[in-house]
């Protein structure tokens, strides 16, 4: 899968842009999305990429459109200090399939429903394409399952390996 989605991003139509940016998306955008748009930002800052990488998350379900993260995940997130100021739930709109140049999703779920939104010019994968040998697939649900620090431990790992592609891709 890794093989495959290097060719897919290699061979991905580009913009005319001199920063490059995953979209990353779960369910309601109140959890693990959120997640790990923080996670992904403090990492991109941390790297001093700020200039070249830009981060977004979003959510396939509408229920919690402009709510912020979730307690579960704000209290994580405050326990290991990365910040999740002006992070807001919002939905997919199509217009992401074409502006962001990654559309990473946190199950086959949630690609499944991506894919219902419109064809995208970038590629759509999950998190754990970026760490195959990871041993998990999809990044549980907290939602449901209560366990934000097995969710922190997935993301942050995924988030790392992410930042290290993209700036391998594009040579930044």
């Amino acid at each position: 899968m890794f093989i495959l989605y290097k060719y897919i991003v290699r061979n991905a139509p580009r913009r005319e842009e001199t920063k490059y940016g995953p979209s990353i998306v779960c369910l309601g955008n109140i959890c693990r999305s959120p997640m790990a748009e923080a996670i992904f930002r403090d990492l991109v800052v941390k790297e001093g990429l700020e200039e070249k990488i830009v981060i977004d998350s979003a959510g396939t379900g509408d229920w919690h459109i402009g709510h912020p993260p979730h307690k579960g995940t704000k209290k994580i997130l405050k326990e290991n200090e990365v910040s999740f100021e002006g992070i807001k739930a919002r939905q997919v709109e199509k217009e992401d399939l074409t502006k962001f140049d990654y559309i990473i999703a946190m199950d086959n779920k949630n690609i499944a429903d991506l894919k219902s939104f419109g064809k995208t010019e970038g590629y759509i994968g999950r998190l754990s394409d970026f760490v195959p040998d990871g041993g998990w697939t999809d990044v549980p649900d907290p939602y449901f399952t209560g366990n934000f620090q097995e969710v922190y431990d997935l993301v942050t790992e995924g988030c790392a390996k992410l930042v290290a592609f993209i700036r391998n891709e594009q040579g930044i």
